[in-house]
């Protein structure tokens, strides 16, 4: 019996619940805190995303007006909460969700790296998750080598097949899994060449300790063999589901311009629901104990047997003072209210910028032509 056939025969709001929570469960991905990434990496890397956000805005100028805001600020939304939820992984860290891959599905890369950046902007300059001085970075990992590697490898495989097709599931699988697999590669090779270009005059590694023969493989490993398998399964239901529910979700990424409809509340009132069940349910990512590998504070790294703690991230570890650090806000003395306050502070703040970003970028531009009702 095909997957097509099982998915039919289960209730649409049951695949819903469901492939949030393996959502969660299996998409782990990485935020880089300040103080692990030279100076000059930073740089580097901020430079090196910076073309991709300009193709992204021009893409997003071309496809889209002020009326697809609902649509971009849900997906950045999304983002933003699912990576709120931590999960235990082996060895004591833990991981969290990203969701780079299915919106490239929906969106275009192009424009998924935009709608991503914007998620961990927020995340970084409100919460303090990730570093500023290593945005540019993470946005390269998770905004740009996410969905840029599983949209290309999911349009290889779907080729010209039609939306319906078995080969639109399977490329989705195959590219979620490859994506974040690869994204998890280049963080681990951003960590481990940090101890070979910058350290003391003995040696001592001034950020980020890991070797490459460490980093690469506490990465890749996880992610290849759990994660990217999790994702991969995650991003082929959601996409089966797509195809019997919402069919024209998965053909936006070839249209020369996204109609006021595709963007509607209507149409996505399921994943808008989703995102509000998400936001209560948010304080089961307090459960999972530790903290992501390389994502320890300073003394994290003590408690964890580190020797010295090296010269370079002492220094830049206090870079940024968010205002509500690791979505916490003690005055409430609830860290489960706590948290979901944040869930719901990050998704005003989201919708604010995403509405005023779109906006500017497509001022002057005249929207889509409504569509005109069949008879």
């Amino acid at each position: 019996m095909s997957i097509r056939r099982i998915l039919d025969r289960i209730p649409r709001f049951l695949i819903l619940y469901y492939a949030m929570i393996i959502f969660w469960l299996g998409a782990t991905a990485m935020h880089i805190p300040d103080g692990y990434l030279s100076p000059a990496t930073s740089i580097v890397m901020f430079l090196v995303v910076l073309p991709f956000w300009v193709v992204g805005v021009r893409k997003l100028r071309q496809k889209m007006n002020a009326k697809n805001v609902p649509l971009i600020a849900l997906l950045a939304a999304f983002s933003f909460v699912i990576m709120m939820f931590n999960v235990p992984l082996p060895g004591g860290t833990t991981g969290h969700a990203v969701g780079g891959a299915l919106i490239a599905i929906l969106l275009g890369p192009e424009i998924a790296t935009i709608t991503v950046s914007i998620a961990l902007l927020i995340q970084a300059l409100f919460f303090g998750d990730g570093g500023i001085l290593a945005y540019g970075a993470n946005c390269f990992n998770m905004a740009v080598v996410l969905p840029y590697v599983s949209y290309a490898v999911y349009q290889a495989i779907r080729g010209k097949t039609e939306v319906t097709s078995k080969r639109t599931t399977i490329g989705a699988a195959v590219g979620a899994w490859v994506g974040l697999t690869v994204a998890a590669l280049f963080a681990g090779f951003e960590f481990g060449i940090q101890p070979m270009l910058f350290h003391a005059a003995d040696g001592t590694p001034l950020y980020a300790p890991y070797p490459l023969s460490v980093s690469i493989p506490a990465m890749v490993i996880p992610h290849a063999l759990v994660a990217s398998v999790a994702e991969a399964l995650i991003t082929a239901l959601v996409v089966a589901y797509l195809q019997r529910a919402n069919q024209p979700a998965l053909e936006m990424p070839k249209q020369g311009q996204f109609s006021p409809q595709a963007s509607g509340f209507a149409t996505w009132r399921v994943l808008w629901v989703g995102l509000a069940v998400l936001v209560v349910a948010t304080p089961i990512g307090l459960l999972a104990p530790g903290t992501a590998w390389g994502e320890w504070g300073t003394d994290e790294l003590a408690s964890l047997g580190l020797s010295f703690i090296p010269g370079g991230m002492a220094k830049l570890a206090g870079l940024w003072s968010a205002p509500m650090p690791d979505y916490d806000l003690p005055v409430l003395g609830n860290a489960n209210l706590s948290y979901i306050l944040s869930a719901v502070t990050g998704i005003i703040v989201i919708a604010v910028v995403v509405w005023l970003f779109t906006f500017l970028a497509t001022s002057g531009k005249k929207p889509a032509p409504e569509a005109s009702p069949k008879p």
